[in-house]
């Protein structure tokens, strides 16, 4: 037997098994892309339904804390608060607050500051109206003060879903 021929013979074998290997691996390597790709693609669409979710019940929650703030207001210049007036406006607090602490964990800094501002602006004004509803308000803290503090509850909260809207790729500009 001729060496030149057996080594054709190796070499044309080792070729074909090392084709065949190196074929399988390309396709495994392109299957393992897809495979993160596919991953990464349903990882950024849960992402956004989370913070789509998040983001409805934190704006949802302010509006409603707002609101509630707004009725309390007009329960203090009619009469005193019962206890369901109490736990209506502390109802909505704690709605707001648990869903401004999740906003906290999803939500990227661009939602946070303006977040941040309106939950700091209702805080404030509801901290005003219980130092009204119990006898304790400071200088200058009236109905009428705390009435117009509360008007300017909206644009902050209008800011924050601006902020939101465009971190969903939904908002255009206000």
């Amino acid at each position: 037997m001729d060496i030149a021929a057996v080594a054709i013979a190796v070499t044309g074998v080792a070729g074909t098994l090392g084709a065949s290997l190196l074929t399988q691996r390309g396709a495994e390597r392109t299957k393992r892309r897809e495979l993160e790709l596919s991953r990464s693609f349903q990882e950024a669409r849960e992402d956004l339904a989370l913070r789509r979710e998040c983001y409805t019940r934190l704006y949802r929650d302010a509006r409603q804390f707002a609101t509630a703030i707004t009725r309390h207001l007009h329960v203090l210049r009619e009469r005193t608060p019962g206890e369901e007036d109490v736990r209506a406006l502390e109802e909505a607090k704690d709605a707001h607050r648990n869903h401004w602490s999740e906003a906290l964990m999803v939500a990227p800094d661009r939602v946070i500051a303006p977040g941040d501002t309106a939950n700091r602006a209702l805080t404030r004004v509801y901290a005003m109206v219980k130092r009204l509803e119990q006898g304790e308000a400071r200088p200058g803290e009236t109905l009428e003060s705390a009435a117009e503090a509360q008007q300017g509850l909206w644009d902050p909260i209008k800011a924050l879903r601006h902020a939101m809207r465009q971190d969903l790729g939904v908002g255009g500009e206000f």
